[in-house]
């Protein structure tokens, strides 16, 4: 059961200010550790603050020990009502830089408003005094966190940050979902044209493509998964990886797939036809605007293949 904050004494108060201290200090530490590859100059702002925070758990404890002894109680911010439940940093790496800064923000924010609301509760001269310039701190380190991009960085590190996140993001997100759309929108084209010029049979055709959209899912979610873990490679964790392939895996087969709900065979037909063709442009905008591969040159390397794979299908089907 968590305690009220207006049920603290002011040894607890003091005792919950120490260990909040210690613990923003060893989140910073985790930012700056997680950072410090592809966002240097952000993790050293992290390292500073990490400092400060350290040196304000130093002045706390300084101040507890004069007034109530050497011994401090474990009082956690889990065990007072009103404070926001963190999830622990090393569940949630690798880190996105803006998450850490949103992060970051939030905790300041919210100390800021613990040692304001503190001093009121406090009678002691000295202790008030500690808790507001604590408060004044604590209120720089929320500005500092909020404007932590535009006001703290170099244009040249923003932009060198700025481009390490992006390619973060094509690693982590952009590559294992192409992998799986170019996968799914190409490798069933076969069996889907094949089934339905071999049945002439719309129903038909949509159960074969559905099966072979969700088998082509379920297999390159795994492939992808296991493929590496991305503690080397920087790919990020591999069950994300794995559903975002698999996802679009699924969806660039389904896409085809769809127009043969249509009853009418060729009305079907022509429908799945446009749906691949837009299928495959989409597969080579994705290329050109992450993978920096020329618009031309991937249209023309996604439709070479997938005609042949299409031509594939109604060849055998036909047959």
């Amino acid at each position: 059961m968590s305690k009220k904050f207006s049920d603290l004494t002011e040894q607890e108060i003091l005792a919950l200010a120490i260990s909040s201290e210690e613990e923003d200090s060893r989140i910073y530490g985790d930012f700056a550790d997680g950072l410090k590859t592809d966002f240097p100059a952000t993790s050293k702002m992290f390292l500073e603050m990490q400092a400060e925070e350290s040196e304000h758990r130093r002045m706390l404890i300084e101040q507890y020990r004069q007034r109530f002894g050497e011994h401090i109680p474990l009082i956690r911010r889990q065990d007072v009502r009103g404070f926001i439940r963190h999830r622990p940093i090393w569940m949630v790496r690798p880190m996105g830089i803006e998450a850490v800064r949103k992060h970051a923000e939030t905790i300041e924010a919210e100390n800021c408003h613990f040692y304001e609301l503190a001093v009121t509760r406090v009678t002691d001269a000295s202790t008030r005094k500690l808790l507001g310039d604590l408060a004044v701190a604590e209120r720089k380190h929320a500005d500092l966190a909020e404007n932590l991009e535009s006001k703290h960085l170099t244009p040249e590190t923003r932009d060198a940050e700025t481009e390490a996140n992006r390619r973060l993001f094509v690693l982590q997100v952009v590559q294992p979902g192409l992998a799986g759309l170019m996968d799914g929108s190409v490798s069933t084209l076969a069996p889907v044209f094949a089934a339905a010029f071999a049945a002439r049979n719309s129903p038909y055709a949509f159960k074969v493509g559905l099966a072979a959209s969700i088998g082509a899912g379920i297999s390159m979610a795994f492939a992808e998964a296991l493929s590496d873990d991305g503690s080397m490679t920087g790919r990020g964790k591999p069950v994300l990886r794995g559903i975002v392939c698999g996802l679009m895996t699924a969806a660039g087969g389904i896409g085809h797939t769809l127009p043969f709900l249509i009853h009418n065979f060729i009305h079907a037909m022509i429908v799945a036809v446009i749906v691949v063709f837009f299928e495959l442009f989409a597969i080579s905008y994705i290329r050109n605007r992450y993978m920096d591969t020329p618009f031309l040159s991937a249209a023309f390397q996604v439709v070479v293949g997938g005609m042949l794979v299409f031509a594939a299908g109604i060849l055998i089907g036909s047959s």
